[in-house]
């Protein structure tokens, strides 16, 4: 009888045990496994994308409108190695129009005004419209990002020249500083001048119809530009507030050969020098872009 009792008081400790084992286990919440945190695909810096010269530094690319120049040029066309600074001034500086090939050197420059490179570096700041026709009045601020997405577009033969806005000449010479730095101007000048930059970029069939100023270079860096030329004393026959194309279109087919403007198309390695007060009206046959130097 001893020995029964002192094995029951052994036994009831180990069931009291065993049951606050199994409550504690019941009551420890339940493992899950480890989350490992969510992985992210490494960010990257966007590419600049390959620039060929056929795509036009990439300007090209939104429009399937070219319009094509009868391949004629009654300006005198020269390789600059064979026309000498003085050769200039008493030939051309004066007098007449020239185009000089490979007068400079801006593959630079060409490069830094692809359509990536400048939205990516000027896509937010300011730039200031101007209407197309002879007078240029009306002026608008846009960022220059919404002007390649809104106004960058082909002329249409039925918009005013006073109802289109175009990218031309109103530069902000701080803001662009950095991008005119990287440019070459044509180093043949007139005594007692010194140069301004004129910037532009505009979509096939823009331009500027008939106006003068004084005397400058005109450069395309991308595309084509077709010019029209007049002496001083030779006005063409325009309408200020009609657009070149209009006007090649409507009045340029019909005109007399004695009333016919110099005729030339410039492309990107040409450099256009215009003397003082000449009469000229422009056609931009791709979408483009270039820079004048002015003279004053």
């Amino acid at each position: 009888m001893k020995m029964k009792m002192n094995q029951a008081a052994f036994t009831r400790p180990l069931i009291l045990l065993s049951l606050c084992l199994l409550l504690r286990a019941e009551q420890r919440p339940e493992q899950r496994p480890e989350q490992r945190p969510e992985q992210r695909p490494e960010q990257r810096p966007e590419q600049r994308p390959e620039q060929r010269p056929e795509d036009g530094g990439g300007w090209s690319l939104n429009s399937d409108v070219r319009l094509e120049d009868d391949g004629r040029c009654d300006v005198d066309v020269l390789d600059a190695s064979s026309l000498s600074y003085q050769q200039f001034l008493e030939r051309y500086a004066y007098s007449r129009p020239v185009v000089l090939r490979a007068l400079t050197n801006n593959t630079n420059f060409r490069l830094l005004c692809s359509k990536w490179t400048l939205l990516q570096e000027y896509g937010g700041r300011t730039v200031r419209l101007s209407t197309a026709n002879t007078y240029s009045y009306r002026k608008v601020d846009v960022s220059f990002q919404e002007y390649v997405d809104v106004f960058l577009k082909p002329q249409s033969t039925e918009v005013l020249g006073n109802d289109t806005l175009y990218f031309f000449g109103d530069n902000n010479m701080s803001e662009w500083q950095s991008l005119f730095q990287n440019y070459v101007s044509p180093p043949y000048v007139l005594p007692l001048t010194s140069a301004a930059y004129s910037f532009g970029i505009a979509g096939p069939g823009t331009g500027v119809p008939f106006h003068w100023h004084g005397p400058g270079f005109s450069e395309v860096i991308y595309g084509r530009k077709r010019w029209f030329l007049s002496p001083p004393d030779k006005e063409p026959h325009f309408h200020p507030n009609h657009t070149t194309l209009s006007w090649l279109r409507d009045i340029y087919p019909s005109l007399p050969e004695d009333e016919a403007p110099l005729d030339c198309t410039i492309r990107p390695g040409e450099v256009l020098y215009f003397p003082d007060r000449w009469w000229h009206a422009t056609l931009n046959l791709d979408t483009s872009v270039f820079i004048s130097t002015f003279l004053g």
